[in-house]
């Protein structure tokens, strides 16, 4: 197997308040490979878009890394300094948000916005600069991309705003991108457009994806292994197909029978009772035993370690002891 792009270990993330230390993202490790698509799903609160904020350097004060190593390229980043972040923003890491108007500035073109970051990160003349952001426009989508450059951010539709969005996170060739909720705030129809599209730019450019969401269809459509969060913690890890068809941990096993069925009529739909436990009252052993049908004793007293078990690495006491090629 080739070396992991991206190498995510033990990763901790504290928010000092007056009541004490909040631990928002507690010892999380997984890994992405060269060109491959990491879907991060959990519910709202569950610690994957901190994750990927703190992947990137995007923590706000009082926010922290308490623990950990982030490694991209070989290369530890997490403890770089702050200059040295931003020049590996847009260059080595890019981004794309839920909102596509909270990255894109309303008082600037397209053509500004596009050539100011091309420029920024690559040697390239005015005119090459031109030339490449009016290539990326084509490339993701937008008709006309010549004229369309030189309209500004409120001259576009939701799913065009998206495919600029993207287009200024390829500005640079990134190796990485991290993609926060990319099709949320957008119809169904244009979802399954930019779905298309960030998997052919994966397939042609070799781009990484860390692609955190809540919606498994997303997942299942576009990802090649998922990493399942529950109360900042990692619970289940593996190729979507295992993940999807015979999840290993029961609040995994709960948000696959929680998405209804074509086809299938049911009187209720399943849903797994209570709720995500709040930052400063998360249970001691497995977070997820409150809520859990098949809790023992010992989940109440232990947290279960993340172990293999088959093609996925499942933490829960379920599978404790069961051999690795299960």
């Amino acid at each position: 197997m080739a070396e992991p792009l991206l190498k995510v270990e033990n990763l901790r993330v504290e928010f000092p308040t007056r009541r004490g230390t909040l631990c928002a993202v507690d010892d999380v490790s997984f890994h992405i490979q060269p060109g491959e698509v990491l879907g991060v799903v959990g519910e709202s609160g569950a610690g994957k878009s901190m994750t990927g904020i703190a992947v990137i350097g995007l923590l706000e004060a009082p926010g922290r890394i308490a623990g950990g190593r982030i490694v991209l390229e070989g290369q530890r980043i997490d403890d770089l300094p702050y200059e040295e972040k931003r020049k590996l923003r847009g260059r080595k890491i890019g981004a794309i948000f839920q909102d596509p108007l909270t990255s894109l500035n309303p008082l600037y073109t397209v053509e500004r916005q596009l050539i100011e970051t091309i420029r920024t990160h690559l040697e390239v003349s005015e005119s090459e600069a031109f030339e490449r952001a009016v290539s990326l426009l084509r490339e993701v989508g937008i008709p006309a991309p010549e004229q369309r450059i030189k309209h500004y951010p409120h001259q576009f539709s939701g799913g065009m705003r998206q495919r600029v969005v993207i287009a200024l996170a390829l500005c640079a060739e990134p190796s990485l991108i991290i993609a926060d909720e990319p099709t949320t705030a957008l119809d169904v129809s244009i979802q399954a457009q930019i779905i298309t599209l960030l998997k052919r730019l994966c397939r042609d450019h070799g781009t990484s994806v860390m692609l955190v969401t809540h919606d498994m269809g997303v997942i299942a459509e576009t990802a090649h292994r998922v990493a399942v969060m529950y109360a900042g913690r990692l619970v289940e890890v593996g190729p979507v197909k295992d993940v999807v068809r015979n999840p290993s941990h029961p609040y995994t096993a709960g948000l696959m029978a929680s998405i209804p069925v074509i086809g299938r009529k049911v009187e209720n739909l399943s849903q797994i009772d209570g709720s995500m436990p709040r930052l400063n009252a998360i249970p001691e052993g497995c977070a997820f035993s409150p809520r859990c049908p098949q809790v023992m004793e010992r989940c109440r007293r232990e947290r279960p370690p993340l172990d293999t078990r088959g093609r996925t690495e499942v933490s829960c006491w379920l599978h404790a002891g069961e051999s690795v090629d299960a």
